[in-house]
């Protein structure tokens, strides 16, 4: 298997940018205690990243999100808060 040069233009852009949103929204803020916290850190953003995080290839939709569908306005908003409680996540409520 032939190796990458570091910085590599077009290696695995998806990667790259999770690792990137990673580091920018999550672990940069945080003290990491031991391998079963970042375990757990890691996996409720990826979560997040992956079910609710607006993407903007998307148009503002989560990769979960059918975009056949039209939101309607929401008259009230409950907030979760996600990932060591660093993101906030709003639905609908009720």
């Amino acid at each position: 298997m032939a190796k990458t040069f570091p910085r590599s233009p077009s290696c695995n852009p998806h990667a790259e940018r999770f690792i990137r949103s990673v580091r920018d929204e999550c672990t940069n803020r945080l003290l990491i205690f031991d391998r079963g916290h970042a375990e757990t850190v890691l996996h409720d953003y990826a979560r997040h990243f992956n079910a609710h995080r607006p993407h903007q290839g998307r148009n503002q939709l989560a990769p979960r999100d059918a975009p056949d569908v039209i939101p309607l306005p929401a008259a009230h908003i409950a907030r979760r808060r996600a990932v060591a409680s660093l993101i906030n996540e709003y639905r609908r409520a009720g």
